[in-house]
């Protein structure tokens, strides 16, 4: 015996099948966003991480360039210095001045090299400071861009998936029954009261003028 599909039993396949393809269509989605926002995410990591790479070696050739600048002043202060001192003491030799005076003038000058040398120091260990506070904002905002780039991407939503899927299922169906499509139980015909069939008045007889048959007695 062979089952009877019915319009419901369509219906309700129809409805089934539309609510698992829009469920998977969301899934597949969601997959798909994921992959790409991944993507992204790891391209723009590696430009950060370039960008944050230039920038520190940046700072240090700079660092490099001072430090050269500033061991060439003090080697050419100490040099001047030497002149300096040798000068004063061939002029002091010169003129007959020795003794005191000439330490004092020696001293001067070598007071005065310590104090250039003193201030190209201190201005290289300022320059260090500013270099160091320049490298920590590089990483806090190497980090800080990583932080924001990287951020957490969204898990598929399978139950979300599924209940939207169910709602467009219960949707389809619903259209169909408005449509009629899977209506099982059809229109009942109307039964007429009157009777099928009227005898003709011809064949009605009056109970007043209808005489009974009698049959003959005798032969």
């Amino acid at each position: 015996m062979c089952d009877v599909i019915t319009p419901t039993m369509i219906a309700i396949g129809a409805s089934t099948a539309m609510g698992v393809a829009s469920a998977n269509l969301q899934i597949q989605g969601q997959k798909m966003q994921a992959r790409m926002q991944a993507k992204m995410q790891e391209n723009a990591s590696k430009v950060e991480r370039q960008r944050y790479l230039n920038e520190v070696s940046s700072l240090r050739t700079q660092q490099g360039q001072e430090q050269v600048a500033m061991a060439q002043k003090l080697q050419s202060n100490k040099t001047r210095a030497m002149e300096a001192r040798a000068t004063a003491r061939v002029s002091a030799g010169e003129a007959g001045v020795a003794g005191l005076s000439v330490n004092a003038l020696m001293s001067d000058l070598t007071r005065k090299e310590a104090m250039y040398n003193n201030s190209v120091n201190t201005q290289a260990e300022m320059l260090d400071v500013r270099r160091d506070l320049s490298l920590r904002d590089a990483g806090l905002g190497f980090t800080n861009n990583m932080l924001r780039i990287n951020r957490p991407i969204e898990e598929v939503n399978y139950a979300g998936a599924l209940l939207s899927g169910a709602q467009t299922g219960l949707s389809t169906y619903s259209t169909l029954q408005g449509s009629g499509f899977g209506s099982s139980s059809p229109k009942s015909a109307k039964v007429s009261s009157a009777p099928a069939y009227k005898a003709s008045s011809a064949f009605n007889v009056s109970p007043s003028t209808y005489t009974p048959f009698k049959a003959p007695t005798t032969f």
